[in-house]
C-alpha cells in the first residue's frame, strides 16, 4: 500500500470540520494536523485524537504536510492566506466570490509557481462541480444557453460575508431560486433572465447590543459581488431563534444546458445536487482534488489550477486501469 497522502487543516469552522469528516471516509489519506486562530486547548475536533496546533506553527510544518486544506472565508481570509500559504504549500480552498475569480488566481499563482507548489482554487461545488458542467454543457451544445439556479439553501460564502458586517452579531443567508424561471429553462424555451429574475436571497440576522438595523439592512443589500444584483430581505432575529430555526445546511441547485443539434431536434442536459449539510459536501469535493493536487505536483505542475485544468481520474483512488476497467 502507498504511503498516505498527509493532510493539514487550516481553519476548523464548518467546512474545516467538513474536512476532517472527508479524511474517514479516504484511507489513502491521513490527517497530520488542525491549525486554527483560535487556542488550540480551546477547540473540540470531531475526534478528540486529532492533533490540533495554532495557525502560525504552520511555519514549522512545510515538510511534513503534502497538501494543506485552506478552509476560510472567501470575504476577508482566503484573499490573504492564499497567496501566503501557497508560497509554503501544495494547497487546496473553496474561493467562492466568482466575480473576483481571476484576479485570486492570478495572487495565488505567482507565489505558488515560486515556491513550486500546486495550489488549486475555488473547489467545491459552485465554483467546482457547477462549472464543470457548465463547460461540459457548453462544448457538447455549442447552440445553447446555459443556466445555473442554487437553492434553496443556506449559503456559506453569503453567511460569513453578512457575519462580517458591522453590527452583525450572527446570521445565515439562503438563496431561494425562482421555479417559474427553471420551468421554462427546462422546457428548452431558452429564456433570457437576468439575475434578480432567478433567484431572491433572505438573510436572517442577530444584531450586536446597540447595532443600528437600517444601516445595517443597508449594508447587507448593497454590497458587491453579494447582494447588489438580487432582491433581497434581511429579517432581524433573536440569538435563539437562529439556534432553534436555522442550525442545518441544505443547499443544492441545478446546472441547465438547453440547446439544439440541428434546428429540429432540441436537447435539455440537467446536473442537479440535493444537498443535506452543504460545508460536508463541499469539504468532500476538496479533499478529493486534495488528492489530485498531490498528483500533480509530483508530476511536476505548479502554480494556481482550477477544477477545469484537472483530469477527473485524478480525483479517484482508483488506478488508472480500474477505472477504465469499471467505469468506462
Amino acid at each position: 500500500m502507498s504511503t498516505p497522502i498527509r493532510i493539514g487543516i487550516a481553519g476548523y469552522g464548518n467546512l474545516g470540520r467538513g474536512v476532517e469528516a472527508a479524511l474517514a471516509k479516504n484511507p489513502d489519506m491521513t490527517l497530520v494536523g488542525i491549525f486554527s486562530r483560535r487556542p488550540p486547548e480551546s477547540l473540540a475536533a470531531l475526534d478528540p485524537a486529532a492533533p490540533v496546533f495554532a495557525m502560525d506553527a504552520l511555519g514549522e510544518r512545510t515538510g511534513d504536510i503534502d497538501v494543506l486544506m485552506l478552509c476560510g472565508g472567501s470575504k476577508s481570509d482566503l484573499p490573504e492566506q492564499g497567496p501566503a500559504l501557497a508560497a509554503r504549500f501544495n494547497t487546496v480552498d473553496s474561493f467562492d466570490t466568482h466575480a473576483r475569480i481571476p484576479e485570486y488566481f492570478d495572487a495565488v499563482d505567482a507565489p505558488a509557481r515560486a515556491g513550486g507548489k500546486t495550489a488549486l482554487i475555488s473547489a467545491g461545488w459552485d465554483p467546482g462541480m457547477f462549472s464543470i458542467n457548465r463547460a461540459y454543457g457548453e462544448a457538447l451544445l455549442p447552440d445553447g444557453a446555459t443556466y445555473t439556479f442554487w437553492g434553496r439553501g443556506l449559503s456559506q460564502g453569503h453567511s460569513d460575508a453578512i457575519r462580517r458586517v458591522p453590527g452583525v452579531a450572527a446570521g445565515v443567508q439562503y438563496t431561494i431560486p425562482s421555479q417559474e424561471a427553471i420551468d421554462r429553462v427546462r422546457s428548452g424555451e431558452r429564456p433570457e433572465l437576468s439575475t434578480r429574475d432567478k433567484h431572491t436571497r433572505e438573510c436572517f440576522v442577530v444584531l450586536e447590543p446597540g447595532a443600528d438595523a437600517d444601516e445595517v439592512r443597508a449594508a447587507i443589500v448593497g454590497m458587491p459581488n453579494y447582494f447588489a444584483d438580487y432582491d433581497t430581505t434581511v429579517e432581524f432575529i433573536s440569538d435563539e431563534a437562529l439556534r432553534r430555526d436555522h442550525d442545518a445546511m441544505p443547499h443544492g441547485g441545478f446546472v441547465i444546458r438547453s440547446g439544439n443539434t440541428t434546428d429540429a431536434q432540441a436537447q435539455v442536459i440537467e446536473y442537479r445536487l440535493a444537498l443535506e449539510s452543504n460545508p460536508e459536501f463541499t469539504a468532500s469535493v476538496l479533499v478529493a482534488y486534495a488528492r489530485a493536487v498531490h498528483r500533480l505536483n509530483q508530476q511536476g505542475r505548479t502554480g494556481a489550477v482550477t477544477v477545469l485544468d484537472v483530469p477527473p481520474g485524478l480525483l479517484s483512488p482508483k488506478t488508472p486501469a480500474q477505472l477504465r476497467a469499471e467505469l468506462l
